[in-house]
């Protein structure tokens, strides 16, 4: 959050006694849910200790503060715990890692040892916590067990299903960090052991669905799966556009290299009656050896230049792929959570909330800021965070579906031009007439649409 980033740069002291009354709110109601979001980001930026002790005077918000940070590793080895089989095998992973046994060793034991006696879920549950816990210390640490064993979670997890499973371990492994969850996930994607749709599935799963309005973590990854599906096709493009430029070239220098060799050999001299060349063997063979490098690294670079649009092609399909997974499950689980519209035809007013539903929106201790009449303030003006005079009244499953939406805006929105090349595909496969008008007036107002169109 840009916010977050604007408070480190005041080390991290922020009036927050201001919003201490937020913790009284739902925890779905919006500001309860953008305070603990920021002190989460803070922590990132900082450390716990840190963040818990800016907030000392508004100490109510140190319920809304994350668990500490730290792994949570199912084969953790614990005396007061009863030793099964997967911990047997686990340490034995951790022996064979430390003894540098190859990944090809590794997979074998796998397919031996594991997947025979206990199945294959059993193994990804067994190999990727034990894998995510030896790359548990740092980032760094992460990225080096993906590089050296990957080979082994791309056999386990070949098909969407088993990368479902994979991400549900990486998410119970790092259930106390949002940022190494999304982390752990997105460098997965990189090294293509999880699939982008994969994981547009996994975010639409139940159990993240039911997240989507108290907090960002769902959000966040789906967030760095669309941005890395499109960067790479951005990235491609401008491989593509150097490759033509450098093919050019390439050709050029070529056609030099080939004149040159031609010119020297129509020199001639008439020996003993003959005509031969005047050129020296040694300048010709290497006139020779330029004109035929030349020609190589043409054709090397014309050859680049089909694998990079073969590529390109692959990372189009996947990005239409991508986009159609993604607006039919936000139509999906909208759909299902919507109230209908009337028989008169009035769509349903989500703000407008219960009546007879209210929490309490402030603490009648919180402190309160003075008003200064004379520069203009209001008399109803409010503190930050605080509401003194309506009650919380939007139920849970209003602001589930308010958040839905607005999300959808949202990406709508930042992938408008994506979106737009494959418009005709979503009229007609997703935004059909049967579709709720809040979905479609969400989508159409973040690619700027009018509704009629």
């Amino acid at each position: 959050m840009v916010f977050t980033s604007f408070v480190s740069n005041f080390q991290f002291i922020w009036p927050w006694q201001e919003w201490a009354n937020v913790k009284g709110l739902p925890k779905w109601a919006p500001q309860r849910v953008f305070v603990q979001e920021v002190l989460e980001r803070e922590i990132r930026l900082s450390y716990f200790e840190k963040i818990k002790q800016s907030i000392e005077d508004a100490a109510e918000l140190e319920g809304l503060l994350p668990p500490k940070a730290g792994p949570n590793f199912r084969y953790h080895t614990d005396e007061s715990k009863e030793s099964t089989e997967g911990h047997r095998l686990s340490k034995e992973l951790v022996s064979m890692v430390r003894g540098r046994k190859t990944t090809r060793d590794i997979i074998l034991w796998v397919e031996e040892q594991i997947v025979p006696a206990n199945g294959a879920k059993f193994a990804v549950d067994v190999v990727s916590q034990t894998l995510l816990d030896i790359g548990s210390k740092s980032f760094t640490h992460l990225i080096t067990v993906l590089e050296r064993y990957g080979q082994i979670i791309s056999k386990l997890c070949p098909d969407e299903e088993m990368q479902l499973l994979l991400m549900d371990e990486v998410s119970a492994y790092w259930k106390n960090s949002t940022q190494m969850t999304a982390i752990a996930i997105d460098r997965m994607m990189g090294y293509r052991l999880i699939s982008n749709l994969a994981i547009v599935k996994w975010v639409f799963s139940p159990a993240n669905v039911d997240q989507f309005h108290v907090s960002d973590r769902p959000w966040e990854i789906l967030r760095n799966t669309v941005s890395k599906t499109y960067n790479r096709i951005s990235d491609l493009r401008k491989e593509i556009q150097t490759l033509r430029k450098s093919i050019q070239v390439g050709k050029e220098a070529s056609a030099k290299a080939i004149k040159e060799l031609e010119e020297a050999k129509s020199i001639l001299e008439i020996v003993e009656g003959q005509p031969v060349s005047s050129e020296r063997p040694g300048r010709l063979r290497r006139l020779q050896g330029f004109a035929d490098k030349a020609k190589e690294e043409e054709v090397t670079i014309e050859e680049s230049l089909e694998a990079k649009q073969a590529l390109l092609a692959r990372g189009l399909e996947e990005g239409k792929e991508l986009l159609r997974l993604l607006f039919k499950s936000f139509v999906d689980v909208l759909t299902e959570c919507l109230p209908p519209v009337s028989a008169d035809g009035d769509v349903p007013n989500l703000r407008a909330g219960d009546p007879n539903v209210t929490f309490p929106a402030s603490d009648p201790e919180a402190v309160t800021m003075e008003i200064d009449n004379e520069n203009g303030a209001d008399n109803n003006s409010q503190v930050n965070g605080e509401n003194t005079e309506v009650g919380y009244t939007i139920g849970e499953l209003e602001q589930w579906c308010l958040c839905t939406l607005g999300y959808l805006k949202s990406f709508s929105r930042q992938y408008a031009t994506e979106i737009w090349s494959h418009i005709g595909m979503l009229d007609e496969e997703v935004f059909v007439e049967s579709i709720h008008p809040l979905i479609r007036k969400a989508a159409f107002s973040g690619l700027c649409r009018q509704m009629n169109q």
